[in-house]
């Protein structure tokens, strides 16, 4: 019996002494719940099985651990009501990824991860406000949404850096006008914004088509007499024939139910001279 309870007590300090440290999880070595040493922490760019993970020994009864994820973790905020810069009162719905990169200042500061997610909470609640006060409900709908999100990430590492807590993501994942009178009223204005803005591109548009087609006309006169100055009496018969062309021949466009027009001119018309050779 005594060499039994030797053994069994000999087990329970050698679990006590050895403990395993997973790739995923960072360890806290506490003595007297002051902070010792930091085992397997988080570093960039750190390949699986050099990290410091492994079978470490700690002083049985006195030593504490305390485990980390090493993960990324995420933090919520749901219906977070926010007042944009044209005075449009939203509900908020965004997430925020981060990871523990000093475990040793996390469990001073916040003493878990979920404590470091409670303590982000309120702190990411005021980086949304205060960057989407700065904009108008319009831009979340547009491509400067990113740019709205990395300011709201950067404020929030700035909050999030005294728990030892790198931001790797922001996200919203949308943003509504509460029901009623004010959404009317904002999809309202936005109809009316994007109209006139319909009818500026417009106008620009059939400003820039004239102005082409008059340096292209203008151009083509230019040609045009450059090519006829050459040869007068060539460009005399070539109008001649453009008018007989149309005056005889297909180009001619008769009444439809009233027939051809008849008309009858002298040889000697000066309208005809060209049919009567040189």
């Amino acid at each position: 019996m005594a060499i039994g309870i030797a053994l069994l007590a000999a087990v329970i300090v050698l679990l006590s002494t050895f403990t395993i440290v997973d790739e995923t999880r960072q360890a806290v070595i506490l003595r007297f719940e002051q902070p010792v040493r930091t085992v397997n922490a988080w570093q960039p760019n750190r390949d699986f099985g050099n990290t410091g993970a492994g079978v470490i020994a700690r002083i049985p009864f006195v030593d504490r651990i305390v485990w980390v994820d090493k993960r990324v973790l995420d933090v919520d905020l749901e219906n977070q009501p926010v007042l944009s810069t044209d005075q449009l009162r939203l509900q908020v719905d965004a997430y925020a990824r981060f990871r523990v990169v000093d475990p040793l200042k996390m469990v001073v500061t916040a003493r878990s991860e979920e404590g470091v997610a409670s303590a982000l909470q309120p702190l990411f609640s005021s980086a949304l406000r205060a960057e989407l006060g700065k904009v108008d409900f319009a831009v979340l709908m547009s491509p400067e949404r990113g740019r709205v999100m990395d300011s709201i990430q950067t404020r929030l590492q700035n909050y999030a850096t005294q728990y030892g807590v790198q931001i790797v993501d922001v996200r919203i994942k949308h943003a509504d006008l509460p029901d009623g009178t004010p959404l009317e009223s904002a999809l309202n204005r936005m109809r009316t914004a994007r109209q006139q803005q319909a009818l500026t591109i417009r106008a620009q548009g059939q400003r820039n088509a004239q102005i082409v087609q008059a340096e292209a006309d203008a151009q083509a006169s230019k040609i045009y007499a450059d090519a006829f100055g050459k040869d007068p009496q060539f460009y005399d018969f070539y109008r001649a024939m453009q008018s007989y062309r149309y005056t005889f021949g297909a180009d001619g466009q008769p009444d439809e139910g009233r027939g051809g027009t008849s008309i009858i001119l002298s040889p000697q018309n000066g309208y005809l001279r060209e049919f009567g050779g040189r």
